[in-house]
């Protein structure tokens, strides 16, 4: 686990493409060389959850309407800040959160998640890591974009395997 990593040094993020299709590409943000993307950790512990099996199949659902339809707007809420792009998938699961980057209609960066025991993911050490992860992801994505060091064209991030971002 990283708390609080992005105040103690630099660390190096890719991305990882989950799903790439005329709708959508879906990536997740691995840390390090990770081979396992943030989103892969968050089925991992998931997945085997009985506590949690009815919540992360209607988040596994979601993501399949996502790949289906795009990552349009009705699917997720605001969950960061009014100036970035965090969200969580809009369902009605009482207790399991999955955090992601809403670029665009065609674009969508998965993070990781949890369960949320608190009225706020601010309230949650665990889970505000996650959403601050996301934030300085976005911003150096934002730059990188700005730089022309990647191309965001419909649902392609161009240079994207090849690029490695610092927060």
């Amino acid at each position: 686990m990283r708390q609080n990593h992005i105040k103690m040094s630099m660390i190096n993020i890719s991305l990882k493409t989950i799903e790439q299709n005329d709708n959508v590409g879906m990536f997740s943000i691995c840390f390090d060389g990770n081979k396992e993307s943030e989103f892969e950790t968050f089925l991992n512990e998931f997945k085997d959850n009985a506590m949690y099996n009815k919540d992360f199949n209607i988040i596994l659902m979601a993501l399949a309407k996502i790949i289906d339809k795009g990552a349009l707007e009705r699917f997720f809420r605001n969950e960061g800040k009014m100036n970035d792009n965090v969200k969580a998938l809009s369902i009605d699961s009482r207790k399991l959160r999955l955090y992601c980057l809403r670029i665009s209609d065609q674009i969508l960066i998965l993070g990781n998640g949890g369960v949320k025991n608190s009225r706020t993911y601010q309230e949650d050490e665990r889970l505000s890591g996650y959403v601050m992860d996301l934030q300085a992801f976005n911003k150096v994505l934002i730059r990188a974009q700005k730089e022309g060091k990647i191309t965001i064209e419909k649902n392609v991030i161009i240079d994207i395997q090849s690029t490695t971002f610092e927060i």
